[in-house]
This record gives structure tokens, sequence and C-alpha cells, in this order.
């Protein structure tokens, strides 16, 4: 028999006994809602990620700085990311689309593009699902160095 269903067995057994209208309501709606609430804690997705920061340290101006943030769904219904957004255009997410089932793992991936951002930078990627922890935020930071001048050539001679 499912859970609803032995909800409204109770329900219907507690409007046999001998109370007036007014209690059997009261009593009704109090055991529908503690009913509710357990069932809805009870089954929910829920996001951890092994990491929430992460320093690329020292890099060169014109570098694609690439970093995977990893995540399990450690619910127990499936994990479905509706959006992951970056807090610039400088920076590229990337995530798994499909549903992560419970126990299962997943990934989004940020891409830092570096080039004309000489100098430190912290940039934040909202993740949006339906975890009950609600919107997880992931870090990248680093310094960014500007590039070395290419050496230019020696002149050579044309007499020859």
């Amino acid at each position: 028999m499912t859970f609803w269903n032995n909800i409204c067995k109770i329900t219907h057994e507690i409007k046999t006994y001998k109370l007036s209208d007014m209690k059997k309501t009261i009593i009704s709606t109090l055991f529908l809602l503690f009913a509710v609430a357990v069932f809805a804690q009870e089954k929910q997705a829920e996001i951890k990620f092994a990491e929430s920061v992460h320093d690329f340290g020292p890099i060169v101006e014109g570098t694609q700085a690439s970093h995977e943030f990893s995540f399990t769904n450690t619910g127990n219904v499936h994990l479905v990311l509706s959006s992951v957004n970056a807090s610039c255009g400088c920076t590229t997410p990337q995530w798994t689309k499909d549903p992560i089932a419970p126990g299962q793992t997943g990934k989004v991936t940020a891409v830092f593009n570096s080039t004309g951002k000489v100098g430190p930078f912290s940039k934040s990627i909202t993740v949006h699902s339906n975890a009950k922890n609600g919107s997880i935020i992931l870090t990248i930071k680093g310094n960014v160095e500007q590039k070395q001048a290419e050496p230019t050539s020696p002149v050579q001679n044309q007499n020859k």
C-alpha cells in the first residue's frame, strides 16, 4: 500500500470516531501536515562538492585556465542542475546536464579566459539545482601575470 493510501486510510479512521466535526477537522489537518512534512523531508536531492574554491595560483596572461569541480548526490532522489552561471563573461561554465542518481557523481567545469586580465582575480560560479541545500557558489581565483614580450630578432645583413 502506498504512502498516500495509508494517509487516506488513517484520515478515514479518524473521521469515524465519535468526535465533534471541529475536532475531527483539526486532528485530520494536523496529521496530514505532519505526514506531508515527513514525506517531503525523506525524498530530496542533496549536492555535496569535494571543494568549493580553487586557487590557480599564478598564470600567464592569455591562458585558458580550467578547473573541474566534482560533486556527489548525497540525497535519495535524482539531482538535476537547472543552471550554472558565472559572475562575468570571462568565465565559461560547463556542467553535467543529465539527472544524477543518488550516490552518483557529476561535475562543473569552469574555464577562465585570462586575456587582458592582468592582476589578481576571483570569479564565482553559481550552481542552481533541485537540491535541498539550495544554490551553491563555487569560486576560482588566482593571479594573472603579464605575458613576457617576445624578443625581437636580430637585424640580418642583406649585403653579402
